[in-house]
């Protein structure tokens, strides 16, 4: 697994318990998802169409860094799936494991289309 995305947990980013907010984490699971659909399909319109069971492992707390892995399970016709893992940069304890996320590639109209696309590609390749 790539961990490409760092965040620092943040006073408001806690919950009543003073821990990391499940919601707020989902939030940038999906952005991070998004943007890893979105360079590996070269289309910016890419929406989240399901999320398998979200299984939270650890918390954090305020001052932790977390990192965020995304993996390519399964590239569809129309979809790119996903799968990712956060944990904590320091200790690399695992926070949350998420086996399937199905991000949905849309043509101007608004609907599936498919991407043409079958295995991961770097960008660098592309240049």
């Amino acid at each position: 697994m790539k961990f490409h995305t760092r965040k620092w947990v943040k006073p408001e980013d806690l919950n009543p318990n003073g821990t990391l907010f499940g919601g707020r984490l989902l939030a940038w699971i999906d952005e991070e998802a998004a943007l890893y659909a979105s360079i590996q399909l070269e289309n910016q319109k890419i929406v989240t169409k399901y999320m398998s069971e979200i299984d939270f492992i650890s918390s954090a707390n305020q001052g932790d860094i977390i990192e965020i892995g995304m993996e390519p399970v399964k590239f569809g016709k129309t979809s790119l799936i996903l799968s990712c893992e956060v944990r904590n940069k320091m200790t690399r304890e695992t926070i949350i494991t998420i086996s399937n996320i199905v991000m949905v590639n849309l043509g101007p109209d608004g609907k599936a289309k498919p991407h043409g696309k079958t295995q991961v590609e770097y960008v660098k390749d592309r240049l």
